[in-house]
């Protein structure tokens, strides 16, 4: 244990084989003896470097169109045996197992397979057995053989070789690597086979993610943090490519990811859609006939807040809307696109970051969501219906008119990408007062208001922007007091869930006040 091994024996399997032909052909120099499967063998083969098959090693032919052909004790007795062991070198004599000092294994593309949109039976065939066997014999037994998973690694294993070998603490890394890699690879195969069989509540549950970088801090200074891919071809942060601007920071992509789940409710086929988001929360949002203007309206509603926040579009960026947001100084910039006139606008603003994600993200798809809690992890669906999936039912006297309906769906679907308790003022297709995370939804409704009124002020704008404007409410009124704290607001119509206990009287109190009110019978708390 501890010491630096060298290398006698290497056995290469990969299927991915970039790189391959040059790390096979540093271990052949440094004098390792090569042995080899299927097309790998075929690949160094062809560069004229000496190497064994597999069947040569073991004695037996591949079989069962390539299943078998690794899973055999010649190769895992090469691979566990305790070299100063005298009981398993006793058994390796009478077998004639020799021993296997390096494993060069990458796996079957599971992950790819699924993305493809492969048959159930063509995924199944993707599944690897002896890779992640061989993977996992080799990473158990680190303290005498090197297991690589990563291609990336395959220089630093060839310099260890040319200076005597490769010691015990890269040989830990390297099986550290490997076991995360079967984990990642188990966990996608069991992931999609609750969801092909519709089995969500299977007894275990296992998410996983490759590493894609690691930040300088988390939330805060004092917190370790990294951004993990999950792989999942969904538009947005993960998928994005960054054209220009520092790196994003951890606080960077959750407010990202925030502000383009909530664009993506908006067709841009219908309208163009600008929210700008703070701390996880929209400070602003607005359509309009084009970006530009859509922008001033979602700006106008908090223009404090929107200092140093995230804008997200659902329509390509023009110069035009460019010059506009460049003007307040901003974190991240995320759109599905933007004009070769746009990207040399943002660009005069070297820090800024500006993702382009090629599209929107899909509102209506499937998926999980996850969440940690100390000692577990809550797991649901994603919520992805809005206001466009409800049968809306008007309780009052007063139904709202086209104008207000139009309104309350906007504002119905902002609430849901608000934190609890939200309420959402929305006027002329843009927010006019956003009340996020407070304990009751009376606080609610008055900090909107608040905020609403000092926006007004900004704007030039006698009163409250939320006078004459709709509210939604992402879940129901417990009492009257908070569709009373709307009505003082100015509010002249409400969408919410509804049932409450009290719900008759929440009704009664908004036709006392001549107000139209609606009922969606759908909730989104947003913890």
């Amino acid at each position: 244990m501890g010491k630096t091994v060298t290398v006698g024996r290497a056995l290469l399997s990969v299927f991915d084989k970039s790189g391959m032909a040059d790390f096979a052909r540093g271990l052949s120099e440094a004098g390792v003896e090569l042995v080899s499967t299927g097309g790998t063998h075929k690949l160094i083969a062809e560069t004229g470097l000496p190497v064994r098959e597999i069947s040569d090693l073991t004695g037996f032919p591949e079989m069962m169109d390539g299943r078998v052909k690794t899973l055999h004790p010649k190769v895992h007795g090469g691979l566990l045996s305790v070299r100063d062991n005298p009981e398993h070198k006793a058994s390796m004599d009478e077998h004639e197992i020799g021993p296997i000092d390096l494993v060069a294994v990458n796996l079957y593309p599971f992950e790819k397979t699924v993305a493809s949109g492969a048959s159930y039976d063509d995924i199944i065939e993707n599944i690897d057995i002896g890779g992640p066997a061989m993977v996992r014999s080799a990473a158990k037994n680190h303290a005498y053989v090197t297991v690589v998973v990563d291609p990336a690694d395959y220089p630093a294993i060839l310099e260890a070789i040319r200076n005597g070998g490769i010691p015990y603490e890269l040989r830990q890394k390297l099986a550290a690597k490997a076991y995360a890699r079967t984990a990642a690879y188990d966990s996608a195969i069991s992931a999609w086979f609750a969801k092909e069989i519709d089995f969500a509540d299977v007894n275990y549950r296992s998410f996983a993610g490759t590493l894609r970088e690691v930040m300088r801090y988390g939330e805060n200074p004092h917190q370790w943090a990294a951004f993990y891919g999950t792989g999942e071809n969904r538009p947005g942060v993960a998928t994005a490519s960054q054209v220009q601007g520092k790196t994003l920071s951890y606080n960077n992509i959750n407010d990202t990811d925030a502000a383009f789940e909530l664009v993506s409710e908006f067709d841009p086929a219908e309208v163009a859609a600008v929210a700008i988001i703070k701390h996880a929360n929209p400070c602003g949002v607005a359509t309009g006939a084009n970006l530009t203007e859509a922008y001033k309206k979602a700006l106008r509603t908090d223009p404090v807040s929107a200092f140093g926040g995230i804008v997200a579009t659902n329509r390509e960026i023009d110069a035009e809307t460019a010059t506009e947001i460049v003007k307040v100084f901003t974190e991240v910039i995320v759109a599905p696109s933007a004009t070769p006139e746009a990207q040399e606008i943002i660009a005069a603003k070297k820090n800024l970051r500006l993702l382009l994600t090629g599209g929107l993200a899909d509102p209506k798809a499937e998926g999980l969501q996850v969440k940690s809690v100390a000692g577990g992890l809550l797991v649901q669906s994603r919520d992805n219906r809005n206001v466009d999936d409800c049968e809306l039912k008007v309780v009052t006297k007063r139904a709202p008119t086209e104008a207000e309906l139009a309104d309350l769906k906007l504002a119905a679907k902002v609430a849901k990408h608000v934190k609890s308790n939200a309420i959402i003022y929305v006027k002329d297709g843009a927010t006019a007062g956003i009340g996020a995370g407070q304990m009751s939804r009376v606080d609610s409704a008055r900090v909107a208001h608040r905020k609403s009124i000092d926006a007004a002020e900004a704007a030039g704008i006698e009163g409250a922007l939320t006078i004459g404007s709709v509210v939604a409410s992402d879940a129901f009124f417990p009492f009257a007091d908070g569709l009373e704290a709307l009505v003082a607001a100015g509010a002249t119509a409400v969408i919410q869930p509804g049932g409450s206990m009290r719900d008759d009287e929440v009704i009664a109190a908004a036709d006392a006040a001549g107000i139209a009110m609606v009922m969606t019978g759908m909730r989104h708390f947003r913890h």
